[in-house]
């Protein structure tokens, strides 16, 4: 079966939720190489008032070492993802992840939706909407389950 991408990366925001693991699942079916699967987690930059952030006993380092664990528990969960790139950033998620596209000029970004409307999505943002507003590159939104 031929795949459908040319052999750019494939960019896949996670947020470690099972609909980002059927996204890293959907990319991988579409790469002849599942090292051009690039899984970037972001992590908002911690408000001033956030517990750990007054007293400076969470780094930015600790965030970043905490993404990586959880993306190596999932890894071992699913024997699939073993050789998937990996990366953990800090910053605004919906503009980040569409920067690391851009950087690694990506063929396509595959993101999972979780299908917020109405007040909960103009309260809480929607990081696949932002993504589709920044994208250079076509984004594939998977909705529900």
């Amino acid at each position: 079966m031929s795949k459908l991408l040319t052999g750019k990366p494939v960019v896949v925001p996670t947020d470690f939720s099972e609909g980002s693991l059927r996204a890293i699942e959907k990319a991988l079916s579409l790469v002849e190489d599942k090292s051009l699967v690039r899984v970037v987690h972001v992590s908002p930059i911690p408000a001033g008032g956030e517990f750990g952030s007054v007293w400076a006993s969470i780094t930015t380092d600790d965030i970043v070492r905490g993404a990586k664990e959880q993306f190596q528990k999932a890894a071992e969960r699913y024997p699939g993802m073993a050789g998937v790139a990996f990366e953990a950033k800090i910053g605004d998620p919906g503009l980040v992840i569409t920067e690391f596209a851009g950087e690694i000029e990506a063929e396509l970004i595959v993101i999972p939706s979780h299908g917020r409307t109405g007040i909960s999505r103009l309260l809480l943002g929607s990081v696949a909407e932002r993504v589709i507003r920044f994208a250079t590159c076509p984004v594939l939104v998977l909705r529900g389950k």
